[in-house]
């Protein structure tokens, strides 16, 4: 039996997935956090039931993405029975995609999902059942047990089905007879009304699907023939409701024109400060000791009497695992904090409207509030991120947003930050963090301004924002969030870094000859090939061969940088023990001061993203677009690394009035750049002029 799972965005329609399925997936306040159609076999009772997990969508008019990856999974594929899930609180505005699937003449079954048990009006489900012809089931998503009653439902119909669909009444209004009689034969009857409805909406892709050139110009029409019957249905089965879905009065504080930005700023800040520093820095140093003297210590203590401390053997446990895996497994809590406060700001539906705060803004320079779902998510991983931006309808905007997701400061970074930042910035260090997080957003933004005057200039976008009612923190989804991500940052520690610090040690322990080379002996493979590219980073204040060697490592997973940091210094375990080889000249790992430092945490903002991501945007943009953003990416990041080293040494030097001279520099030249970029847009719009040009009009 197969049954597919369909659905606005935010009815739960995910979260059933995950308790019907035992499943993990990711669940969010807006459209997009399913970007396809997930499926997993179940057993229940003896019956095998694959469930299909559709992307969230408000009809079936195919004009996003999500709205043509379920409508064509549903038009090609056999399912058994749909279950069209709904909230309680705006099942009103629900049913209309209900209509569609009802049109499609498949089985449905509605489950009401009831997350709050506070209604905002009485409803007869059993009523509104009849009315429609088709079961209606009332649950609650989040609950096992009563999934499990869903879960007999399908079983009991699967074997003595009860679907009797009453036939629309609406439909006799449109007289599809007519329009019907254009749909070849060979189309299914019982889809017929589908087509019909779809040919008097002018739907591109069934129009030139059967080949007809006619327009028919009656979407309007037909939308507010299913919004009447809707009307009706409520009229005879629900109480009226004063309220509006998602309406708060906390609403006229947090989206206030004036308020907004700085409240977000201030929330994101509590975020870090609690992250970095209050909770996760005595966190981090207890885990790191707890490491050391229950892991680190014993094994090389062994090792040390085995086969003596000169040994490669003894090198590889102490460099390569202990020394780099155990520094980023030290930053386990610090990262499981940060998603577990995320994964709040989401459930309590604070971030959906941060979606609406950035709208505004990021219209300006070619996207869409999809693009603001796109961007967070890339704080947490570009890889992921990237396959979001699959749902956009224009092109030019999801080959942006996809440049611009590796920008974001994802999780992978912040070790970074924290590890390098708060050994020369101390407590100051928060506001280095904040000021990277948001110059990740600055540079993205200024990069989509300039693609959208030159070569990616986008369409005007559709965007439907729903607002869902706060909602107090489930316990459970949260706990579920940090479970799964927590769990993803072991499984990369386990696997990745440690495979890749063990590569980096191999490069940096044996030569060219491979020839052992204990701890201090110049002459790696590694060390000749950092040598040869470190002239290249010097105008940015950092030329040791083991910070630029850190970097070509960081190209694969980008918390290896801190375990290759932490392998050149020697440190056998924790990041307290890496300090001393930062500030100590002879180390490979040396920052002349605290202008290198920030020079080095903007390059490795900005630099290349991990290989994972670059995969991903290969199969999604293409290959030559994911090769230019990539060297988009590495020059924007040597360029913005120099101007942060020169202005940081300045000032630390006391040069005031240089940095005066530096910034105007940098300033006209920037204007310089612009005023080009302008002027090729002019000329290229200028190709096709119209007669209200004020050029063509100068030259008459």
């Amino acid at each position: 039996m197969r049954v597919s799972l369909i659905g606005n965005p935010n009815t739960g329609k995910t979260t059933l997935f995950n308790t019907l399925t035992s499943s993990n997936e990711h669940v969010g306040n807006w459209h997009g956090v399913t970007v396809e159609q997930k499926s997993k076999m179940i057993n229940w009772k003896g019956e095998e039931i694959e469930v299909v997990d559709l992307p969230g969508i408000y009809s079936l008019s195919r004009l996003s993405f999500e709205e043509k990856v379920a409508t064509d999974y549903l038009l090609s594929h056999q399912t058994d029975f749909v279950i069209n899930i709904c909230d309680y609180k705006n099942i009103e505005r629900n049913l209309y995609l209900t209509l569609g699937l009802l049109e499609l003449n498949l089985k449905v079954i509605i489950v009401v999902n009831q997350i709050e048990r506070k209604k905002f009006r009485t409803i007869n489900l059993q009523k509104l059942a009849g009315m429609l012809g088709v079961p209606i089931i009332s649950v609650d998503a989040s609950n096992k047990k009563s999934v499990e009653k869903l879960k007999d439902k399908l079983v009991d119909y699967n074997s003595k089905p009860l679907f009797s669909a009453n036939k629309l009444p609406y439909l006799d209004r449109l007289n599809l007879q007519q329009v019907a009689k254009l749909i070849p034969q060979y189309v299914a009857k019982n889809a017929l009304s589908f087509y019909a409805i779809k040919l008097l909406e002018d739907d591109k892709d069934i129009k030139d699907k059967f080949s007809i050139q006619q327009t028919f110009g009656k979407a309007e029409e037909v939308a507010k023939c299913r919004y009447d019957y809707i009307d009706f249905l409520f009229s005879n089965c629900a109480s009226k409701s004063s309220k509006i879905y998602g309406e708060s009065t906390l609403d006229k504080v947090l989206l206030n024109k004036f308020l907004a930005l700085p409240i977000f700023l201030l929330i994101m800040a509590l975020v870090f400060y609690l992250t970095f520093f209050l909770v996760g820095s005595f966190l981090s140093d207890l885990l790191a000791l707890a490491l050391n003297n229950l892991v680190a210590n014993p094994v090389l203590s062994f090792l040390e009497n085995a086969v003596g401390n000169t040994s490669w053997i003894y090198s590889l446990f102490e460099n390569a695992i202990f020394g780099g895996v155990l520094t980023v497994l030290s930053f386990l809590p610090q990262v499981a904090l940060l998603f577990l406060f995320l994964s709040i700001l989401e459930d309590s539906g604070y971030l959906s409207r941060v979606a609406f705060v950035f709208e505004d803004i990021l219209s300006k320079v070619g996207l869409s509030g999809k693009s603001v779902y796109t961007l967070l998510m890339g704080f947490g991983c570009s890889t992921s991120a990237i396959l979001t931006a699959r749902n956009m309808e224009d092109k030019n905007a999801k080959i942006k947003t996809a440049l611009l997701t590796p920008y974001m400061s994802c999780s992978a970074k912040f070790p970074i930050y924290v590890c390098l930042g708060g050994a020369f910035f101390g407590a100051s260090n928060i506001f280095v963090i904040m000021g990277l997080y948001l110059l990740g957003v600055v540079v993205a933004v200024a990069i989509s301004l300039i693609f959208e005057k030159t070569i990616l200039k986008s369409k005007q976008q559709s965007f439907i924002l729903e607002f869902p009612p706060y909602r107090p923190i489930r316990a459970k989804e949260v706990l579920k969030v940090l479970y799964v991500n927590t769990k993803e940052f072991l499984v990369r520690v386990g696997t990745l870094i440690i495979t890749m610090n063990v590569i980096v040690w191999l490069l940096s322990s044996f030569s060219f000859s491979f020839e052992y080379l204990p701890s201090g002996q110049g002459g790696s493979m590694l060390e000749k090939l950092g040598i040869i590219l470190s002239p290249l980073f010097v105008p940015l204040g950092f030329g040791s061969w083991g910070l630029v060697s850190a970097l070509i490592a960081g190209l694969i997973a980008k918390e290896v940088i801190v375990s290759s940091i932490a392998l050149f210094s020697g440190a056998q375990g924790g990041q307290n023990e890496m300090i001393s080889a930062l500030y100590n000249s002879a180390s490979a790992v040396y920052f002349a001061s605290g202008a290198s430092v920030l020079s080095y945490l903007v390059f490795c903002l900005l630099y290349f993203p991990c290989l994972s991501s670059v995969s991903v945007l290969s199969k999604e943009i293409g290959k030559k677009w994911t090769f230019f953003g990539v060297v988009i990416e590495f020059f924007v990041a040597y360029f913005l690394a120099m101007i942060v080293y020169n202005i940081a040494l300045m000032i630390e030097l006391g040069l005031w009035w240089k940095v005066l001279l530096f910034v105007a520099g940098v300033v006209i030249i920037l204007l310089s750049i612009y005023y080009i970029v302008k002027v090729v847009g002019n000329k290229k719009n200028c190709k096709d002029c119209s007669n209200h040009c004020t050029k063509k009009k100068f030259k008459e």
